[in-house]
């Protein structure tokens, strides 16, 4: 029963997606017109290459697939890695969303960015055939069968690193076994994040032979100490008040923003000289913030439509609806909360802010970074906030108490500098495939 059913999968798939067809063009051309961006459906389809092949020149390339904004930074490390092991190789990082492109065009290591095509078999036939690359390097659980298969067709080495399975998707995964199991097949290594990710893929069905634990790759961020010079000049150049003390709440979600709001506004009944920087995790959802702040009567300014003009004060937020500088944010933060995990997302990166010296606070549904966050309350480096009032007492508490902030932003530190060497485990795989 189960062969016959592998038989019928990639017919029945490839019948889905065509029907889909439709509302995939919908979505995308809509998704795009919403955050302003070109929707490069022509690129989605595997055409217009004709600039990623005179760029390349012939030359066989290593493509690496990161989905989104936090893949992107996570395969960082390991681009500079490849850049290192082979500087003759070029370099290209694929992408699903507009957010992870731009992150990822701004990557140095990198000969180009492109959009990853639709699992449509000509589609990814298009693109493999202008760029024919000698490797395929896919961030996190990034499982398209017409790409694999077309990969295989070509006889390109197929790796993913980084892979996990949450505990929410473990279930789903399993019932499909079926279908992924030839699937999984054609990767040549399938590198997971920890012996539960190992265990969980084989149970799937991936062969075991090609299974390896190499940990997390977004351990390997390099850590560093945010002195404070930087500090206020990032102050500065945001207009935000450097002598007040700044909170931010980053990659929130909807159903987010109004306990951050509530929690603010308590912050400031005993600490009435801090600041609040609301990063949401979609930028377009600015005017639906906007609404939300001043339903909460907070005075409050939007970065996408005051840069360089105006000021953020004593009392105030910045509602920080642009890509590309959380980081900065975190730089200058006092104290960060990590959004996606007062609601049932599964949480985000806790250790870009903890690699900055920054104490983190997160929610309880941390489902899709278990480990980490498992990890960071173990090392002392955030704290676990269940509602608006838990986040408003451990900000106020440690706005009050600098040594225990300094401390928690050290303890972060610590971990990352303990817990790295996700980039050579990777690399050494790397190693035995390419030579």
């Amino acid at each position: 029963m189960a062969r016959y059913c592998q038989r019928l999968a990639y017919p029945i798939y490839n019948i889905l997606l065509w029907v889909l067809l439709p509302l995939i063009l919908i979505y995308h051309t809509y998704r795009a017109y919403k955050r302003g961006r070109p929707a490069a459906l022509l690129q989605r389809f595997g055409f217009d290459t004709a600039a990623l092949t005179s760029l390349l020149g012939g030359r066989r390339p290593i493509l690496v697939h990161a989905v989104s904004v936090g893949e992107s930074i996570a395969v960082k490390p390991l681009l500079t890695a490849l850049r290192k092991c082979y500087p003759d190789v070029p370099l290209v990082i694929s992408n699903m969303t507009e957010t992870g492109r731009e992150i990822s065009s701004k990557i140095s290591d990198i000969t180009a960015a492109v959009y990853f095509p639709f699992d449509y078999t000509f589609a990814c036939s298009n693109l493999l055939d202008a760029m024919n690359p000698r490797l395929i390097i896919i961030a996190e659980t990034e499982i398209w069968p017409n790409f694999a298969r077309e990969a295989n067709r070509r006889s390109i080495p197929l790796m993913m690193v980084n892979g996990r399975i949450s505990d929410r998707s473990f279930g789903r995964y399993l019932k499909m076994s079926w279908f992924f199991t030839p699937v999984l097949a054609r990767f040549t290594s399938l590198c997971m994040q920890t012996e539960v990710d190992s265990e969980r893929i084989i149970a799937i069905g991936a062969p075991a032979e090609k299974v390896h634990v190499t940990r997390n790759l977004k351990y390997d961020i390099q850590p560093r100490r945010i002195k404070s010079a930087e500090r206020n000049e990032l102050c500065g150049e945001y207009g935000i008040d450097a002598a007040c003390q700044l909170f931010v709440a980053a990659s929130t979600h909807p159903g987010e923003e109004e306990p951050v709001i509530r929690a603010f506004k308590i912050i400031l009944q005993t600490s009435p000289k801090s600041v609040m920087v609301l990063v949401p995790r979609h930028p377009e959802r600015g005017a639906e913030i906007t609404a939300l702040l001043a339903a909460g009567n907070l005075s409050f300014r939007q970065l996408s439509k005051s840069r360089g003009d105006g000021a953020t004060g004593a009392g105030e937020v910045l509602l920080a609806d642009t890509i590309g500088e959380l980081m900065k944010f975190y730089a200058a933060a006092d104290v960060v909360f990590v959004g996606g995990s007062l609601v049932t997302l599964g949480g985000h990166n806790l250790l870009e802010p903890a690699s900055l010296g920054k104490p983190v606070l997160f929610g309880e549904y941390m489902s899709n970074f278990r480990e980490i966050s498992a990890l960071v309350l173990q090392g002392g480096a955030g704290i676990l906030v269940k509602s608006s009032d838990d986040l408003a007492k451990a900000v106020t508490e440690l706005f009050a108490d600098p040594v225990k902030t300094a401390e928690l932003g050290e303890n972060g530190i610590k971990l990352l500098e303990s817990s790295a060497g996700a980039t050579e485990l990777n690399m050494a795989v790397v190693v035995t495939i390419q030579g």
